[in-house]
């Protein structure tokens, strides 16, 4: 990580792309860890497919917690949106996800930007950020190799 304003967390997973992609975007409440939520046990985690789409966690209690907003859409190849999950609108980043094709595997490349505009509270976040991303990158590649597709 050298790039202050950027982390790239990149791993691959043991399925097909489009599962990979599937997986990410329309099971994210079945693998997304409980403690990284704002509910704490949400009933879903939707994204919303689709340029304008939002990315939305919903709690057993009904309520709803916007963690973002999708700003490309190319299943199953990629996926970008503006994150804001736990902080202020003014404090999104935007996180590029990529999948791509590496023999039997694929190959996902997860960037986050905009820390930089964060001031001296973006060095921080980043680095905490970095850590979240390897717990919910993990709990993602469990998930998607234990249930491959069919």
């Amino acid at each position: 990580m050298t790039d202050p304003d950027s982390l790239v967390v990149e791993f691959q997973v043991r399925v097909p792309v489009a599962h990979a992609f599937q997986v990410w975007t329309q099971r994210a409440g079945l693998w997304w860890p409980k403690s990284h939520t704002l509910s704490g046990d949400p009933a879903s985690i939707v994204f919303e497919p689709g340029v304008g789409g939002r990315i939305v966690e919903r709690g057993r209690d009904g309520s709803e917690h916007e963690w973002g907003e999708i700003t490309a859409w190319d299943e199953p190849r990629s996926v970008e949106f503006v994150w804001v999950h736990a902080f202020d609108p003014s404090q999104a980043t935007h996180i590029a996800l990529t999948f791509h094709e590496s023999g039997p595997a694929t190959q996902v490349r997860l960037e986050q930007t905009g820390f930089a505009a964060l001031g001296e509270a973006g060095a921080v976040r980043r680095e905490r950020t970095w850590v979240a991303w390897g717990a919910v990158t993990s709990a993602y590649v469990d998930d998607a190799e234990a249930d491959p597709p069919r």
